[in-house]
């Protein structure tokens, strides 16, 4: 194109203000409010305390981790510049103080991460956020996390240096080192470390900018009922193309359909909405007038025993349990048999899952046969007892309001009925069951809800008895079980530490044993996620692991 002369300096001022309009702050592409109906509303804001998949679907728009699982299921920067690895240089195999093997992996933040109120994204939040970590009483779920770091180096402001204790296969994966603001947070930290979980700004002040980082941040919040995010004038990425993001709480699963189809919402979210068979249901009745996925994943539907009660700390009885249970029937009734029964807490979609692990078919006469042997013998009104009295009775708790998951309570209940265990059924919204029930361990015997996990993930924090959540520890961990096993502590370490696939996958093995043999917790099924969007939504992404799709919200746009 020619420009006549006299419009040329002005012609270039335009281009240099287009150019530098393209650095500044991402604003959204005017594609309207989009509202997002959840079956839980978060028991917490704070992004390393109690996390929840409540919690995650929410904050994953307003912040992002250095590392993550894409949805091919690969290790990928987000927060960071470049991937460490051995082979970049950017980790370095070292010697720890104590004389062990250790290694040194660096990262740099991105150079144009801001906080929503302006401060720059730096290592002293790097290094704030290590120490609130480390802090024996900060319950931080993933403490274990912060143990293994035993020193960070800062190189400047952006670019540090963790300091491992151990070489792990996972050495370059810090998905759960989640940043806070040293800004902001540290004179909370400061004032009272272990009042900290409570006095913490993401509770105490949700909609403050300068807790977050994504293409969106939270701007109104009512407890229990919805949670508002707008875009982020300071996002570094992709401009986001919704103006409003509303994710509405509706607790009851039949009401959530009735709203979807009133238009009180959107859609219904894969990893926090309704479940397979419903979905299924629904798909039956309206599946022309909406896009319905079905996600197959990491997600593990199980019941935590609490082995504390003098009951369930019984293997006899733990086994009997699952004997007792028909789960094949009630999986191909309830979900068309599109979510396979559970060996263990792996799922046969990972690379680590062992087939060999002992299984449990509906075995009624091996459940009657080990009741009795813990000393169940006696029949009184078709519930089995001791002889003192003692009758195998328990109470299994779940999140109130779940339709399937009442449902399924209810078939656990009549098959253990059949076998002479009393079952009692007692519910919690989602936010008071996890809110403090399952993570102090106040659930009297059976807690019924679901783990989500990325691919190959260790269970330490799950099964290693030093993740028990306790007092002293301020309710760290999240070994709800209480579950203590010597052998099962020595795998998890070795695993994390084993380099070599062949020889990693035969511990995974060991670990999968024991835990069929133990059952800290009984397994039921590994869940399928299930989608419900508008025809019009685009960029939707199932990962089928615990880092979910809005993770990339900034995708998600209206279709043209």
């Amino acid at each position: 194109m020619l420009v006549p002369a006299r419009l040329a300096p002005i012609l270039a001022c335009l281009l240099l203000l287009a150019a530098l309009a393209g650095h500044g702050p991402a604003r959204a592409q005017g594609d309207g409010t989009l509202t997002i109906g959840v079956s839980q509303f978060p028991p917490t804001f704070h992004p390393s305390i109690e996390p929840s998949v409540a919690q995650s679907y929410t904050h994953h728009m307003a912040w992002r981790p250095f590392t993550t699982y894409d949805a091919d299921w690969r290790l990928i920067c987000m927060l960071c510049t470049e991937l460490p690895t051995l082979e970049n240089g950017l980790a370095v195999l070292e010697e720890t103080p104590e004389g062990e093997e250790g290694i040194a992996v660096t990262y740099t933040i991105r150079p144009d991460a801001v906080w929503g109120d302006g401060t720059a994204v730096t290592t002293d939040d790097v290094l704030f956020t290590w120490e609130v970590g480390r802090h024996p009483q900060s319950a931080f779920a993933n403490i274990e996390l912060y143990r293994q770091i035993y020193a960070v180096d800062i190189v400047d402001a952006k670019t540090f240096t963790l300091h491992f204790d151990r070489v792990t296969f996972t050495y370059n994966a810090i998905n759960d080192f989640r940043l806070l603001p040293a800004h902001l947070e540290r004179p909370v930290f400061d004032r009272d470390p272990v009042a900290y979980p409570n006095r913490t700004l993401y509770n105490t002040d949700t909609t403050r900018p300068g807790l977050y980082f994504g293409p969106y941040r939270i701007t109104e919040v009512e407890s229990g009922a919805y949670i508002v995010l707008e875009p982020n004038d300071t996002w570094y990425g992709e401009p986001p193309h919704f103006d409003r993001i509303i994710v509405r709480t509706i607790e009851n699963t039949a009401a959530m359909e009735a709203n979807l189809l009133s238009g009180s919402i959107d859609m219904i979210a894969g990893e926090n909405g309704v479940t397979i068979d419903q979905a299924l249901a629904f798909a039956d009745r309206h599946g022309d007038d909406y896009q319905i996925l079905f996600q197959p994943g990491l997600f593990y539907e199980h019941i935590d025993l609490n082995l504390d009660n003098p009951l369930l700390a019984d293997r006899r009885i733990r086994q009997g349990l699952l004997y007792a249970l028909d789960r094949e029937t009630m999986v191909d009734r309830l979900f068309d048999g599109r979510q396979p029964v559970a060996r263990t807490s792996v799922s046969p979609l990972d690379h680590a899952f062992a087939a060999d692990a002992r299984s449990y078919p509906h075995d009624p006469d091996r459940a009657a046969a080990l009741f009795e042997d813990a000393g169940f013998t006696e029949m009184r009104n078709g519930i089995r007892h001791r002889a003192d009295g003692t009758p195998l009775a328990f109470t299994l708790m779940t999140t109130a309001g779940n339709r399937t998951r009442e449902l399924v309570q209810q078939v656990l209940q009549a098959q253990w009925r059949a076998a002479g265990v009393d079952i009692r059924l007692r519910n919690e919204p989602a936010r008071v069951f996890f809110g403090g029930t399952v993570s102090r361990r106040e659930f009297e015997a059976m807690a019924m809800f679901a783990w989500f996990s990325s691919p190959e993930n260790v269970p330490r924090t799950v099964l290693h008895s030093d993740h028990i959540p306790t007092p002293e520890n301020n309710w760290s961990g999240q070994n709800y079980t209480g579950f203590t096993n010597a052998a099962m502590d020595v795998l998890i370490e070795a695993t994390e530490e084993e380099l070599d696939v062949e020889r990693r996958l035969e511990l995974w093995r060991w670990i999968q044993r024991i835990y069929a043999e133990e059952l800290p917790a009984l397994p039921l099924f590994h869940r399928a996620n299930a989608y419900i969007l508008p025809t019009w939504l685009e960029g939707v992404e199932p990962t089928g692991h615990q880092y979910g799709t809005t993770l990339w919200v900034e995708h998600w746009r209206r279709a043209d």
